[in-house]
């Protein structure tokens, strides 16, 4: 078993690249939600350093969410100033942690795989689509509005794209061409991808730097002007950064309002939280497992922490957890250290991040979006076969046409009727012989027969042929519904004899209350499940 520190190299400089994608991230959704600009980062260094110490995932990345945006901003106005926000983020935190002691963790268990992986490439294409603009210096869209309908501007993700080229500068589109040159690069070429002490990610944004250093000094066109750059807040004295820090109204608990938005916090933030966890167990190159209970804890804490520094309230998020995975991330030592580069260096070298362009963040964005919408995931899901297909394919659409939990939401409703029809599907299994009086019809009960299977036995038994003989086996059982026995019942006394149908039951429990004409205790060979769409297929003559 490795050391816990075997990977310390590699994850650190994964924390690098990390932080260069979070701290746009969080000034952006900041600007988004209404909120100080300071506080996306607050949110960002509690992230990284305290959840990323508490939480046992490994490669998740947690920090201010754009799917919390919308409800900061409307939260903010309702309770009137940002203060008592602070207060509702405390509240939501101490809500997460009790959910993580009531076991709440696990209804993660519960979201399948198709869904999960229709999430993750349909974040893949919304990275794709929203940074597109910024490739080409047009950053009218705050960093981190991950939403379809663009908040503010009444443009969605498409029209905004579109409008983006009325407004190209082509000193950004060089520069994320030569850094997306230089990303490729470095996972192409052989000498390049095993230079691993230097990730190809700040090479270029270096490149992106000095390059526009350059235009600037020679009067070029191509100089990106400070509004397409990172915009960090720079304080004029150590006093002036200590006044960043917002304190909690905490007379604003007696609130009714504020428990409220704490509780739509801990709600909202928590499910964002479960999916990116189970999203982030999926690209684990090492297939490890998280506790998802004490991923609650651990965000809970985090939103207490965050809350009362005066910082947004945080989820685990996909983007930074995509990017810390694409960087080759092995450990959570990784997410520590993108906090640690966040706090450090907004302390001492505010004014050298403001010069990096958003283009070169765009680039690496754009590789990481790649990543996640690569063709050859449709074409493994197509491959997995169109029960696995369709609600993945319904994701990815539902997810980029409204937002993350809604579109997961239609998603679990696709899947859940995919798995209900597969259910109904493989309720029973039948076998038919030809006899010189007529046809025996075996139907050998599966074993768990549910209230979702009566249709499609009610509709078998229903077109069973005339003065045929009919043997139900129920030896393998475990499980026969109410509904199910008593439809079985109503067949014997009554429907059969209409139809002049031999009956014979076999292997039904005492606990069924239904009589048996023979005891057995296996069923027939040669069997074959019986589908929804097949019934003229067991009762044919």
């Amino acid at each position: 078993m490795k050391s816990k520190f075997a990977y310390f190299r590699t994850d650190t400089l994964s924390g690098l690249v990390v932080f260069l994608v979070a701290l746009p991230l969080c000034l952006g959704i900041a600007l988004a939600s209404g909120a100080p600009l300071f506080a996306g980062i607050i949110a960002g260094v509690i992230g990284g350093i305290v959840v990323g110490f508490l939480s046992n995932s490994h490669l998740s990345v947690s920090g201010p969410a754009a799917g919390l945006t919308a409800i900061v901003l409307v939260a903010i106005s309702t309770l009137g100033s940002f203060e008592a926000f602070l207060v509702a983020v405390m509240l939501g935190g101490l809500m997460q942690i009790a959910l993580g002691f009531a076991k709440a963790g696990t209804i993660s268990n519960y979201f399948p795989s198709n869904v999960i992986e229709g999430m993750l490439a349909a974040i893949g294409i919304i990275i794709i689509l929203k940074q597109l603009p910024h490739a080409i210096g047009y950053d009218k869209d705050n960093e981190g509005d991950f939403f379809f309908i663009e908040k503010g501007t009444g443009h969605n993700t498409f029209s905004a794209l579109i409008d983006a080229v009325n407004y190209t500068h082509f000193g950004a589109v060089l520069i994320t061409i030569i850094s997306l040159a230089i990303l490729i690069a470095w996972t192409k070429v052989a000498f390049l991808k095993n230079l691993k002490a230097i990730p190809g990610a700040l090479v270029a944004v270096g490149v992106g730097v000095l390059l526009n250093e350059v235009f600037k000094m020679t009067g070029s066109s191509l100089a990106i002007s400070q509004d397409h750059l990172v915009s960090l807040p720079i304080p004029a004295s150590f006093a002036d950064f200590l006044g960043q820090f917002s304190r909690p109204d905490f007379s604003a608990i007696t609130n009714t309002n504020v428990w409220i938005v704490a509780a739509t916090i801990a709600a909202v933030a928590s499910i964002e939280t479960l999916l990116c966890i189970e999203a982030a167990d999926k690209m684990d190159p090492l297939k490890r497992y998280t506790d998802t209970n004490m991923e609650l804890k651990a965000q809970g804490v985090g939103n207490l922490i965050s809350g009362f520094l005066g910082g947004l309230p945080m989820t685990s998020v996909i983007v930074r957890t995509s990017a810390n995975v694409n960087a080759g991330a092995r450990t959570k030592l990784s997410a520590i250290a993108h906090g640690i580069f966040l706090l450090v260096s907004v302390i001492t070298i505010p004014a050298v991040l403001n010069k990096i362009p958003l283009a070169c963040l765009a680039a690496i964005l754009l590789m990481t979006g790649w990543k996640l919408a690569n063709p050859s995931v449709f074409k493994h899901m197509w491959e997995n076969g169109k029960f696995q297909f369709f609600p993945f394919i319904v994701t990815v659409i539902a997810v980029v046409f409204t937002d993350l939990l809604k579109g997961v939401a239609i998603g679990l409703v696709i899947s859940v009727f995919f798995i209900l029809r597969g259910n109904m599907k493989l309720a029973y299994f039948f076998k038919k012989e030809e006899h010189h009086a007529g046809e025996t019809i075996h139907i050998d009960l599966a074993q768990e027969v549910s209230f979702l299977n009566k249709a499609a036995i009610k509709q078998t038994l229903a077109h069973l042929p005339n003065e045929s003989k009919v043997i139900i086996n129920a030896a393998n059982t475990v499980y026969i519904d109410h509904d199910v026995l008593e439809l079985i019942r109503d067949f014997v006394n009554s429907g059969s004899k209409e139809k002049g149908i031999d009956v014979t039951l076999v292997g039904f429990k005492k606990a069924y209350k239904v009589e048996n004409s023979v005891h057995v205790t296996s069923s027939v060979d040669e069997v074959r499940p019986i589908a929804m769409d097949e019934p003229s297929q067991a009762v044919s003559s």
